[in-house]
This record gives C-alpha cells, structure tokens and sequence, in this order.
C-alpha cells in the first residue's frame, strides 16, 4: 500500500512526522506538504503560477522520502499523486488544532483528505487542540491511539473520507460520531488600532449547546472521534420534498 501524508501545518510540524512514524506500520509512505503554515487554507488550489516540488530539507525516520510544494494542502496531494502513481490512501495531518463541526468547511487538513477521495484515493484526516497551556501535543502519548485509529480504518475501504479528532489528554477510547453543526452569534466588533485606524473583530460565541454524539462532544468527553464524511453534499431528504412539492418539469423561466 502507498500511503501520501500532507498537512496544512507546513513540512516541519511535529504532527506530521508523529503520522509518518506511524503510518509506515501500515504501507509505503512519502511525505509532501506545503513548505509553510497553510492553515485554514480549505479547498483552495493554485490556478495562477506554477508550483515547485523540491525534496525536503528535513529528516523523516523509517527511510521516508518527503519533499515540499509552495502551494497548499489540496497541491500537495494533486501534485504528490501525479509524482507517485499508485497512492492508495491519503492521510492529512496530525494537525496543530483540532478540526471539528464547522471548521471541516475551511480545514486545510481536511481539505488534503478530501482531495485524496477526489482523486479516487481514500482519505483520513487527523487533528488533536491545542492551547496557551499545550502549544505542543504529547506526541508519545497520541501515537498509538494514532496506531489504533489507522489499524481500523486502513482496511476498511468502503469508508472514503474520515474526520479524525483526539483529545488533548490520554483518551477514554473511539467513539463513531457525526458532525457537530452549531450557529454562532456573528457579531462583528469595532475598533481602533494604536494610530486611529479602525479595524474590526469577528466574534465565535456558539448560540447552541453541543449535541451528544457529535465529534465535539466525544472530544469534550475525552474520546477520539470518528467521523464519515463524503463528497456529495446533496440533501437528499430536502431534494426529494422539493420534487414532490415542485417538480423541475412543472418550473417555468422567464
């Protein structure tokens, strides 16, 4: 098995030599992933100049080659897959911060995973938080929770895309969970820099409690979460009541 690991926290994050470490248990791995942070960057690819993929200047254990690109998570596995044929699993992470609820919508983590499935490869990515308190995760501690959540997934094709959260402290287990989905106040917050010059502030306060069940409140409870995800975003639910009520037929343009 051929296994490509990228990430969103740039080639030299602790996260992704701690997935690389394990993940070689499990197949033939090759690092690529952006030569800086690229958090947060979502689904974003590089349309308007080229990319380099240049061997890393840093060290993977287990003989690992890893090389870096000057673009984002989701060029990173394109253009890791055209390099190396035959890749059969994504993994994108282990990500500084965790990626639950909302933030699957602009995770660059994710987003490497995704890009795996768009490709027809699977994909997983992983997360665990971090704080002021823990700017840095217990690796040692995490790796074989890690080791434990790949010996699960890898053989189980028929799951494509996971969203893979770990706790910050050692895990009371693994919990399959959904998506926790949450509104947020949405305010927006005034105010001026030392010279006058105005600037602004987005708030986060959720409006709604955490849901049991989701990948939020398993973390929360102190368990890795594991949550399937997939490429098609259709309501299917809504679409049919939106035929029944209105067939597209029956619709009339102007």
């Amino acid at each position: 098995m051929r296994i490509l690991i990228t990430n969103d926290d740039g080639i030299y994050s602790p996260g992704i030599a701690a997935l690389a470490e394990v993940a070689t248990a499990f197949g033939e791995v090759r690092v690529v992933a952006p030569n800086v942070e690229m958090s947060s960057a979502a689904h974003s690819i590089t349309a308007s100049r080229p990319l380099e993929y240049k061997r890393a200047r840093i060290k993977f254990g287990n003989g690992v080659d890893a090389y870096a690109v000057n673009g984002t998570p989701a060029d990173c596995v394109a253009l890791g897959a055209h390099q190396w044929d035959g890749v059969d699993l994504v993994l994108s992470g282990v990500n500084l911060g965790s990626n639950l609820g909302n933030a699957i919508w602009h995770s660059g983590t994710l987003a490497g995973a995704k890009q795996g499935a768009l490709l027809g490869c699977r994909g997983i990515a992983l997360s665990t938080p971090v704080d002021d308190d823990r700017p840095e995760p217990d690796f040692a501690q995490l790796k074989p929770w890690i080791e434990e959540v790949l010996e699960f997934l890898v053989p189980a094709k028929e799951l494509k895309l996971v969203n893979v959260n770990l706790p910050a402290h050692e895990p009371r287990g693994v919990l399959w969970t959904r998506q926790s989905v949450r509104h947020y106040d949405g305010r927006v917050v005034a105010g001026k820099d030392p010279m006058g010059r105005s600037h602004w502030w987005f708030t986060v306060v959720p409006v709604e409690h955490v849901e049991e069940g989701t990948d939020r409140w398993a973390i929360e409870q102190g368990y890795v979460s594991m949550t399937p995800l997939r490429l098609d975003l259709t309501d299917e639910e809504q679409l049919a009541e939106a035929q029944a009520r209105r067939p597209a037929d029956r619709l009339s343009f102007v």
